[in-house]
C-alpha cells in the first residue's frame, strides 16, 4: 500500500507502509510530516490490523475527513480519498496496480480505421441472429433478463458460434471481446458499458445507431463505439425506463430516466429524432467529489473555498448560476456537503443525484405523469410539501418555473441557509431569470413586490461557467445587497479574469481575484464576536 499527499495539484508526500504504523502530524518526529496550522501536532495514524489497513484521528483539533464526514477510525480501500487540513491523503494498492496494468497490456488491440469497425458490427449482427436461432429465444425475451443463468448460457452460446466461424472473425478484435461486447448488447446496454465504466468519460451522447460521442476532460470527440441497429439503441432505452414504470413509444416519443448508479439519462426517438433514437447520458461520479477536488481542478481558491464554507455554516440563502453542463449540481452537492450535520435536510430534484454525507437527510423525487397522463409530481409540488416536513434546510437541484416563488417565501420564512440553481450566463441574469420564473407561478404580482422578495431572500450568487477550454470555473461569488429604486444592487466578492488564451496548449489564462469587498453577513459574525479570517478577501 502506498500513501499519497496532495496539496492543491501537487503531491509533496508520498510514502509507503511497510509494517507498523505510520504517525501523520505536523512536528517533525511524525512519520508523515505536514507542515499546516490545520494539522495537529500528532493528528491521525495509519495502521495494518490483521489484512486491512485503517486510519485513525488522533483526537486533533480541525479533524480527519473522509468525503466531507468526520471520521474517527476508517477502514482504508483501494482509491479511498481523506482530508486532513488541505491536504488529500489518498492510498494506492501497489499489486492491484500491477494486475491493472498487466490486464491493460494483454488487451486486444482496437480497431483502427472505419473500415475494421464497420467488419466486425456486421460480423456481431450475424452471430446475433445465429444466437437467437440457437437459444430458440425471441429478442425480447433475452433483452429483458439479466439472471446469472441465461447470462452463462448466452455466454456458451456464442463462445461456440464464434468457434464456428474463427476462420471468418475479423481483424483488430479477439474472441473474449467479440463474447464481452455481444453480452453486453444482448443483455446489457451495448457499446455503452465500456464508456460508463470509464471514469474518465463524464457524458455519452448517442446521436444515432453508428455516431457516438463522448466528453473527455472537458472536450467532446466522436467514440469508435457503435450500436448494430436502431432497433438496438430503443432495445437499450426500454431496458433503461422499463424498471422505473416509464415508457417511451410513439405517443410519448421523449423520456428523462436514470440508471441504477443515479446517472441521468435523456432519450429520444422518432418521430422527433430524425436520424434514429438517441439518448444522452450525463454520468454520475461514484465518489461525490470534493471542495479539495474543485480546488484540484482549478474551479476555485484555497480563499474562496474557505469564504463558501463560511457562508453555508453561517445559513447564507445561495443561488448557484450558470449554463448547461457547466457544473452545477457537482457545486451545489459540494456545498450542501458543508451544512452541520446536526441540521434536518431535505432535498428536491428531478432525478436524485445529490450524495450528501449527512445522516439526516430526506430525499424526494419528482414524478412524470403515468400512460393516462395522470399522477404527475412536479418539483414545485414537493417544494410546497417539504415547507411541512420541517426542514432546517431546503436543497432544490434546479428552479425552473414556478418553483422559485416557493423557494423565495421559504428562504423569507426561517429557511435561511437554502440552496438551488438556476440557468443564467451571469449573476444579473440571474435575477432576471428568477423574476421570469416567479411570474410562471400564476401570481399576478408586481415587479418590485418579486425584486424586494428577492432582494431580502437571496444573499449570494454564484457563477458557475464552462469555459473555451472546457475547465469549469466559478467566475463570480456575487453578493445581493439590496435595493436602489426598482433596481437589485449587486457586488462582486470574487471573480475570475481572464487574461488571454494559451493556442498551444488550448487553455485559458487568468486569475482568480477578491475585489476587497466584504460581505454584510461577516460584519454581523464578527459584531456577534464570532473570529473571520479577513485575509481571505484581500
Amino acid at each position: 500500500m502506498r500513501v499519497q499527499v496532495k496539496k492543491g495539484r501537487n503531491i509533496v508526500a508520498e510514502t509507503r507502509i511497510e509494517n507498523g504504523e505510520i504517525i501523520i502530524g505536523r512536528t517533525g518526529d511524525s512519520n508523515l510530516v505536514l507542515e499546516d496550522h490545520k494539522v495537529s501536532r500528532k493528528h491521525a495514524r495509519i495502521f495494518k490490523e490483521g489484512d486491512s489497513y485503517y486510519i485513525e484521528d488522533l483526537k486533533s483539533s480541525n479533524g480527519t475527513y473522509y468525503y466531507g464526514k468526520k471520521i474517527t477510525k476508517r477502514r482504508i480501500l483501494e482509491d479511498d480519498v481523506f482530508v486532513i487540513g488541505p491536504f488529500e491523503i489518498s492510498f494506492i494498492n501497489e499489486g492491484a496496480d500491477a494486475k491493472k496494468q498487466e490486464e491493460k497490456s494483454g488487451e486486444a488491440v482496437q480497431p483502427e480505421t472505419s473500415y475494421e469497425i464497420d467488419e466486425i458490427v456486421e460480423f456481431k449482427k450475424y452471430i446475433h441472429s445465429l444466437l437467437i436461432d440457437r437459444m430458440d429465444l425471441k429478442r425480447a425475451q433475452i433483452d429483458s433478463s439479466d439472471s446469472q443463468e441465461v447470462r452463462e448460457k448466452v455466454r456458451t452460446t456464442v463462445s461456440s458460434i464464434i468457434d464456428e466461424l474463427k476462420d471468418k472473425m475479423p481483424k483488430g478484435t479477439t474472441k473474449n471481446r467479440l463474447v464481452k461486447e455481444i453480452l453486453d448488447e444482448a443483455l446489457g446496454l451495448g457499446p455503452l458499458e465500456e464508456l460508463l465504466a470509464d471514469e474518465t468519460v463524464t457524458e455519452i451522447m448517442v446521436n444515432r445507431k453508428d455516431q457516438i460521442y463522448i466528453e473527455k476532460h472537458g472536450k467532446l470527440v466522436l467514440s469508435d463505439k457503435k450500436f448494430i441497429s436502431d432497433e438496438q439503441v430503443r432495445g437499450v432505452i426500454e431496458r433503461i425506463v422499463s424498471p422505473l414504470g416509464r415508457r417511451i413509444d410513439e405517443s410519448s416519443p421523449l423520456v428523462d430516466a436514470r440508471l441504477k448508479d443515479g446517472s441521468r439519462v435523456n432519450a429520444v426517438i422518432p418521430p422527433l429524432a430524425l436520424k434514429g433514437p438517441c439518448i444522452t447520458i450525463r454520468k454520475f461520479s461514484k465518489k461525490p467529489f470534493t471542495i479539495n477536488d474543485l480546488i484540484r481542478f482549478g474551479s476555485l481558491t484555497n480563499k474562496m473555498a474557505e469564504f463558501l464554507e463560511l457562508a453555508v455554516e453561517n445559513r447564507q440563502n445561495i443561488f448557484i448560476s450558470g449554463g448547461t453542463g457547466s457544473g452545477k449540481t457537482t457545486l451545489l452537492n459540494v456545498l450542501s456537503s458543508f451544512i452541520p450535520h446536526d441540521e434536518r435536510i431535505v432535498t428536491v430534484e428531478d432525478a436524485a443525484e445529490l450524495q450528501l454525507p449527512q445522516e439526516h437527510v430526506v430525499s424526494l423525487e419528482s414524478r412524470p405523469p403515468n400512460i393516462e397522463g395522470k399522477g404527475a409530481i412536479t418539483i414545485r409540488d414537493l417544494v410546497k410539501n417539504c415547507l411541512r416536513m420541517r426542514p432546517d434546510r431546503i436543497v432544490v437541484g434546479e428552479c425552473r418555473g414556478g418553483e422559485a416563488l416557493d423557494m423565495l417565501q421559504a428562504m423569507n420564512t426561517g429557511h435561511d441557509g437554502s440552496l438551488t440553481t438556476a440557468h443564467a450566463n451571469s449573476p444579473r441574469d440571474a435575477l432576471s431569470r428568477i423574476e421570469t420564473m416567479v411570474l410562471m407561478a400564476g401570481m399576478d404580482l408586481p415587479s418590485r413586490a418579486i425584486r424586494e422578495q428577492m432582494a431580502s431572500a437571496i444573499n449570494l450568487i454564484i457563477q458557475q461557467s464552462r469555459l473555451s477550454d472546457g475547465t469549469r470555473k466559478i467566475t463570480h461569488i456575487t453578493e445581493v445587497t439590496g435595493m436602489e429604486g426598482d433596481k437589485i444592487t449587486l457586488q462582486d466578492i470574487f471573480i475570475f479574469k481572464q487574461t488571454g488564451y494559451d493556442k498551444e496548449r488550448q487553455k485559458v489564462i487568468g486569475e482568480f481575484v477578491a475585489t476587497g469587498m466584504i460581505p454584510k453577513f461577516v460584519d454581523k459574525l464578527r459584531n456577534k464576536g464570532i473570529p473571520v479570517n479577513l485575509e481571505m478577501f484581500r
